[in-house]
């Protein structure tokens, strides 16, 4: 299918997304459809194992589309269909049951750094600064920034940030816990595609896809909860060929041959 906002290339098994909306890839509705529609196609098909979303150009992404917050003043329906849009997106990608990684090129801003705390890792460039600049046009981070940055720091980085607005760099933002890897811009890339597939080579996507799923769901909720989803994934494995494969292949010492079921 062709898009006119995303681009998508193959490395494998994994699957390239870059958000392609210059001149700083923002998320305009027509923006976020498309990638809804790309995520959803990729999270169903069996042959890729990974995604990596990234920006063309200098941007990762500047955030949504101002332009269209003018005909929603007055009107907040239009605000909360601009609001659900953004986090139709990022829950999407977030309860996606394949690893994605955010690999970060450039400034990631209001929409655009919610979009990579939505992703399960992040990757970003030494070039890269991430910031929730709404608070400075009246409004405040709706992609589900004020609930995913708490999460992921702590409640005073998050107060201190949104804010602020202020943009944090690569580094800092590495510090903080918001990305984990920080690389120069002419090896984000291939880093990525490193780690990416150091998270499903030789592994059975049927249990990465159950531990992506017990990490996720296990962050939101009660630990008992999280405990009981982990066990009952863990005996549900037992019935599936592939623990069998990987079992016997540890016992025999050799390389599994998982039939990813």
């Amino acid at each position: 299918m062709d898009y006119q906002f995303v681009t998508v290339t193959y490395e494998s098994n994994l699957a390239i997304v870059e958000i392609n909306a210059p001149p700083a890839n923002t998320l305009s509705t027509k923006c976020i459809t498309e990638l809804r529609t790309t995520t959803k196609d990729l999270a169903n098909r069996e042959d890729i194992h990974g995604l990596i979303i990234t920006g063309s150009g200098r941007f990762f992404s500047a955030g949504a589309d101002i332009k269209e917050f003018t005909p929603a003043l007055g009107d907040t329906q239009k605000g909360l269909a601009l609001s659900k849009a953004g986090q139709s997106l990022c829950n999407e990608i977030e309860a996606m049951q394949k690893p994605v990684i955010a690999a970060i090129n450039g400034p990631a801003l209001g929409g655009g750094m919610e979009l990579a705390m939505a992703c399960h890792f992040r990757i970003a460039s030494e070039s890269a600064v991430l910031g929730l600049p709404e608070l400075k046009l009246g409004l405040i981070p709706s992609f589900g920034g004020t609930q995913r940055l708490s999460r992921i720091t702590n409640t005073a980085t998050a107060i201190d940030l949104i804010l602020t607005g202020k943009q944090v760099t690569s580094k800092e933002a590495q510090e903080l816990g918001i990305t984990q890897v920080t690389i120069p811009a002419e090896d984000l890339l291939p880093t990525t595609l490193t780690i990416a597939n150091s998270f499903v080579e030789g592994k059975s996507m049927t249990s990465v896809k159950r531990a992506i799923e017990c990490v996720m769901k296990g962050s939101n909720e009660r630990l008992e909860d999280g405990l009981d989803r982990e066990s009952k994934q863990f005996a549900e494995l037992f019935l599936t060929t592939d623990a069998k494969e990987g079992i016997q292949a540890f016992v025999e010492k050799r390389t599994p041959q998982f039939k990813q079921s």
